[in-house]
């Protein structure tokens, strides 16, 4: 069977969550993505650049739940794709200026990817792709990726200055 077309990609995610409002105030407070549309007081469509909606979050079947307990299947993470590595320094800044935590961060020589978890439990990877010239390979011309330090400071230090994140910038020696 042949593979699927290679312009195929994932369209939208839709998360059940327990608390509408704090999980719009994550996605669109923090992370930026616009109200799109509200659908009563169950749903919310949020999207980057007009887009009907990349992220979709509902409390249809799980107003006031909690999340699932480690251990048992579900989302593992769900990965923000930054156009480049100043918008992935500057949604880092956003973040760290929210007080959120981060669970981790890597060179993964194809991309630069950072790891944190939004109110409801579920992992969010915030990543931007290497130009894939520069994948590493080896002999075959396989992808070798790894799991390299990210160097955090260096990338903040590329974004754009965030209100409340000033904390960000290197301070002057």
């Amino acid at each position: 069977m042949p593979p699927i077309p290679p312009e195929t990609r994932i369209g939208h995610i839709h998360l059940k969550v327990a608390d509408l409002d704090r999980a719009m105030a994550f996605y669109s407070g923090v992370l930026g993505f616009e109200l799109q549309q509200r659908y009563g007081s169950g749903a919310a469509f949020l999207s980057a650049g007009g887009y009907h909606h990349h992220i979709g979050l509902n409390t249809w079947d799980s107003l006031g739940a909690t999340p699932p307990p480690p251990g048992h299947t579900g989302l593992y993470h769900t990965a923000i794709l930054y156009p480049d590595r100043k918008s992935l320094g500057t949604a880092l800044a956003r973040v760290l200026a929210a007080g959120i935590p981060i669970d981790g961060a890597a060179d993964h020589g194809v991309s630069e990817a950072i790891y944190l978890t939004d109110p409801d439990g579920n992992g969010v990877e915030l990543y931007r792709d290497k130009p894939e010239a520069d994948w590493p390979r080896d002999a075959a011309g396989n992808l070798r990726m790894v799991n390299d330090r990210l160097d955090l400071q260096a990338l903040l230090d590329e974004a754009d200055p965030v209100p409340g994140g000033e904390f960000t910038k290197r301070t002057p020696a």
